[in-house]
């Protein structure tokens, strides 16, 4: 595992400082809502922590390269479908387990706050599984080739070996072409004397 360089560390600095800014001001919210309406202000709180969901889901994503877009079926039907159910029966007083997930006079719950927490969080995380490194891939599948040593030496004798071939070649079709003109003139002096 690679050790994290400077622009990473400060990105989960600042991810972190957001979360926690977020509790802060979340609590200012549920303070808020403590004075409106029963069902208001359980909406306005389920809100909250869904939001906080998904701070969660960004700032534990944190990465390099471009998101990888994907649609994961089980996270939904495990994760985001229960956690949409759980929501909707604490508000609806007709839904079943109504009394389970209810909270007492506009309070929110433990269990829809955390199923708040795993909705906001599980949307994002159905379509992105995280981020596609495709620059390391590369590097793994193919080594880096070093110049110079053995392979340098070896490409040098070819191409050495390859000329001095080349050479030779021409050399010899020079002599060939020499003898086939020695052999002629010997042919046309035989002629001649004849």
């Amino acid at each position: 595992m690679r050790k994290p360089d400077k622009k990473e560390t400060v990105n989960l600095f600042f991810s972190a400082f957001l979360i926690l800014a977020f509790i802060v001001c979340a609590h200012f919210f549920t303070q808020f809502t403590a004075n409106l309406d029963a069902t208001l202000g359980t909406i306005i709180n389920i809100c909250i922590y869904a939001v906080f969901g998904l701070l969660v889901f960004y700032a534990t994503r944190v990465g390099d390269g471009k998101p990888v877009k994907r649609f994961s079926p089980v996270t939904l039907i495990v994760m985001v479908l229960p956690s949409l159910y759980i929501i909707i029966a604490s508000v609806a007083k007709f839904m079943p387990l109504n009394s389970v997930f209810a909270g007492n006079g506009g309070a929110v719950s433990i269990i829809t706050a955390l199923a708040a927490v795993a909705f906001g969080y599980g949307i994002p995380y159905t379509f992105f599984s995280g981020f596609e490194l495709a620059a390391e891939d590369e590097e793994e599948a193919a080594p880096e080739v070093l110049e110079g040593g053995v392979e340098a030496d070896i490409l040098e004798n070819t191409e050495k070996s390859v000329g001095e071939t080349l050479e030779e070649t021409d050399e010899a079709a020079d002599e060939a072409a020499d003898e086939a003109a020695d052999e002629a003139d010997g042919e046309a002096e035989e002629d001649t004397e004849e």
